[in-house]
């Protein structure tokens, strides 16, 4: 017997993938216009590359990118201090039933991609990809 829900493993819905780019610009902007009144978080660079939504909409993971490392800790301790705040702006300003919770995560995508880039020069891999001249010529 078919069920009439999408498969897990289909990935988020078109509206999950909507409103969490509303929350996202909701999120850019609340911090960019200093509404958190949070010295720490003004005086940081900040990015959200994404936000996931639930597939209720009831919990926004906010993922967060720091230009200097030694800052992402406190930066996610210091979003997380303002949670309620941040709730309350992004209520104000996507148009949901509920203003989801909210949970922030560090965006280390950047970092695998870099690993993934350097073990692709490494000479041990480019010596396996190169091809011998013979096996060009058809020989």
């Amino acid at each position: 017997m078919k069920k009439n829900r999408p498969e897990a493993a289909s990935g988020p819905s078109q509206r999950q993938l909507r409103v969490g780019e509303l929350v996202r610009h909701a999120m850019a902007e609340i911090v960019s216009r200093g509404d958190l009144n949070d010295d720490f978080l003004s005086r940081v660079f900040i990015t959200f590359p994404e936000v996931r939504m639930s597939p209720d909409l009831k919990i926004a993971t906010i993922f967060v990118t720091v230009h200097a490392e030694k800052d992402e800790k406190p930066v996610v301790k210091a979003l997380a201090g303002h949670r309620g705040m941040i709730r309350s702006e992004i209520a104000k300003r996507v148009n949901l039933k509920f203003a989801p919770d909210v949970r922030f995560i560090i965006d280390d995508r950047l970092d695998d991609v870099a690993r993934v880039e350097a073990i692709l020069r490494s000479p041990e891999v480019q010596r396996d990809i190169r091809k011998p001249q013979d096996d060009e010529d058809g020989v």
